[in-house]
């Protein structure tokens, strides 16, 4: 779908990790990454091999093969092989031979075309480059693949910019995925420290269990289109909502899914803690109590099946619901007969006849609340599938130029015939023209504002923008990696404490899972202790919050800004009073508070904007817990004076 869309020229960005890891250039970047630090990883030595910056032909893979099995001593490398062969034989499960050997050390010349010589000998020696930088630190080793892959020049020149959105933007995701999983290894000493084995791991396991991993920080931007799963799109609302593939099998999945019953990794009802329990929904628990026989186990087993296919159901049915109340507009739903290779027609499902029925009651009614636009009849019995017809041939390996191959090589022959040539007569002249020129440069750069911020930003972002606009510009408009903060890991921790202790419901992480808080309960289970008995003899403990941890995301002047409001709690004067938990030391002096203003001055807008009241109906203060001490500053930047503030900051 999103290649569908890049094609008709609609700018689009693939949400979520396994989603991020399927987009060319990421995959590239990926593959490269594996190859450098594993040298048997066959599959990703071939798509390297094969891609469009080495674009290795068949005669050449097949020869660099036969010296792969020459280096692991057997005996038949220069036997001639199949493309099936060699890429069963590359797989995951061969352990033999190795093309990365054979990279590093392709023998004679003479077994390759002259070009894809020059091209195994230029990759070996990038592979040499880059397994010097296997020691640094993470996001520094993806970084120098990248640069060396050259990915971003390709992905713009693929993809123009449609609305500040260039295609390297998904490179620029997973640099974050990359430095987001570099920074929570090294913060947390029970899991095992960073490595490029447990970032491909983790990469592999995101590929493939959608919901083992956090959920991406997910903003919704109006210039583009935002492909993505119903999981990664709860909490969140667009003006138009497409939810597609409404077919039988689809959606609601008919595909057969494992159940502790017949799969030892799943685990048993009775361990989880989402089991069904004293008339309260969730996971069926098998009930073996009074069975006498085998044939009793057999029924007992039967409804228990049953109970879990009902469970899934209503899942789908759940996961539906999400989907079609996303939409604060427009909401458009499709199913279709004929999937890409199936030789029976699947027809709409279930889901998408209900939805139909609703809408034709509601118009028969007088009350319409939708539009079925079109409504195919079922293909007639016996008919073919009409796409598997549709052979699509293309050249292999296929050429990343296409018809632009002729102007581009001409251009850098040109190029190429510049930078090699003598220096002519009037040399002397160019070097006086070409310093003009570059005296005239810097004078223009001098003249120009200072790069744009990003479109979306945080309330920190904000806050260290009002404190101090040039240091928070160059962080982040020159994304680099940013130092773990061990505070963090307590701010954290408490934070998670203050939400559980007034009783709000939290969404599982990864960091609840036993042993991942282990280095706050080693470092810093004093400190920690302190703040949560600091808290419970303060007067906020003995309050009831009308919110905790409340998400928002609002426009202030072009940019939107996204964050999360600590607790909310009633004044007796009918408005309400935000207060955010500071685990740090107040801040001193006049200036000082008027910085810290911004913070809240964000979150009071925010909650104004969710509740549709006036912004002078509540109030904010900052609680620092340690100390015992509730700021309400006097003052508090206005809805202009925070847009001012990014307004100066952008070009």
């Amino acid at each position: 779908m999103a290649e569908a869309l890049r094609v008709r020229g609609i700018p689009v960005e693939v949400v979520g990790l396994a989603g991020l890891l399927s987009v060319p250039e990421v995959a590239d970047l990926v593959a490269m990454l594996r190859l450098v630090a594993d040298p048997t990883a066959g599959t990703a030595a071939m798509r390297v091999l094969t891609g469009p910056r080495w674009r290795l032909g068949a005669r050449d893979i097949a020869a660099l093969w036969r010296r792969a099995r020459e280096l692991a001593g057997d005996g038949h490398g220069r036997r001639a092989l199949s493309a099936e062969q060699i890429a069963a034989g590359s797989g995951p499960d061969s352990d033999t031979a190795c093309l990365a050997d054979a990279i590093s050390d392709p023998g004679p010349a003479s077994r390759y075309s002259p070009a894809g010589y020059r091209r195994i000998v230029a990759l070996a020696n990038e592979l040499t480059a880059l397994r010097a930088h296997l020691a640094h630190p993470l996001p520094d080793l993806v970084a120098e693949v990248r640069r060396t892959l050259g990915v971003d020049c390709e992905a713009r020149a693929a993809q123009p910019v449609h609305g500040g959105w260039a295609e390297a933007e998904h490179l620029d995701a997973f640099a974050d995925v990359v430095t987001g999983y570099a920074d929570r290894a090294t913060a947390s000493p029970a899991l095992c420290p960073p490595s490029v084995a447990g970032l491909l791991a983790y990469l592999d396991t995101a590929a493939v269990v959608e919901n083992g991993l956090p959920p991406p920080q997910l903003a919704v931007v109006p210039d583009r289109v935002q492909v993505l799963t119903v999981h990664a799109a709860k909490g969140l609302e667009w003006q138009v909502v497409a939810v597609p593939h409404l077919s039988t099998g689809v959606f609601p999945s008919t595909a057969s899914t494992r159940t502790w019953l017949t799969d030892a990794a799943d685990l048993p009802p009775l361990l989880r803690g989402d089991r069904a329990s004293a008339g309260l929904p969730g996971v069926p628990v098998l009930d073996t109590s009074g069975v006498a026989n085998r044939k009793q186990l057999s029924d007992k087993i039967s409804a228990h099946r049953r109970l879990l296919d009902q469970r899934r159901a209503d899942e789908e049915r759940r996961l539906l619901y999400v989907a079609i109340t996303r939409a604060e507009d427009t909401l458009l739903l499709s199913g279709h007969h004929w999937g890409a290779t199936g030789a029976k027609p699947r027809g709409p499902s279930d889901f998408l006849c209900e939805l139909k029925d609703v809408i034709d009651r509601s118009a028969a009614g007088g009350e319409p609340c939708g539009v079925v636009e079109q409504w195919a009849p079922a293909p007639a019995a016996g008919e073919p599938n009409p796409l598997r017809d549709k052979t699509i041939e293309a050249i292999w390996p296929a050429d990343p130029l296409g018809e632009r191959r002729d102007d581009v090589e001409r251009g850098a022959a040109l190029v190429a015939a510049a930078m090699s040539g003598d220096p002519p007569a009037d040399a002397r002249d160019g070097w006086v023209a070409d310093v003009d020129a570059l005296l005239a440069e810097r004078t223009r750069e001098s003249r120009q504002r200072p790069p744009a911020l990003p479109n979306q930003l945080s309330v920190s972002d904000v806050v260290e923008l009002g404190r101090d606009p040039a240091a928070a510009r160059r962080r982040l408009t020159c994304r680099l990696p940013a130092r773990p903060d061990p505070h963090a890991v307590l701010g954290n921790a408490f934070h998670d404490w203050v939400q559980r202790f007034y009783g709000a419901e939290r969404l599982f992480d990864l960091d609840d899972l036993p042993g991942a808080d282990t280095g706050v309960a080693q470092a810093d289970a004093e400190e920690l202790a302190a703040l949560q008995a600091a808290f419970t003899r303060s007067a906020w403990a003995a309050r009831t919050p009308v919110a905790v941890e409340v998400p928002f995301e609002m426009a202030i002047g072009d940019t939107v800004v996204r964050g999360r409001i600590d607790a909310v709690f009633a004044d007796p004067d009918g408005g309400a009073i935000v207060v955010d938990w500071k685990t740090g030391e107040p801040p001193e002096g006049s200036r000082a508070i008027s910085h810290a203003a911004v913070q809240l001055a964000v979150y009071r807008l925010a909650w104004a904007a969710l509740q549709g009241c006036p912004e002078s109906a509540v109030r904010a203060a900052f609680h620092y817990v340690r100390s015992g001490v509730t700021i309400v500053p006097d003052k508090f930047p206005g809805p202009d004076e925070l847009a001012a503030l990014l307004g100066d900051t952008r070009p």
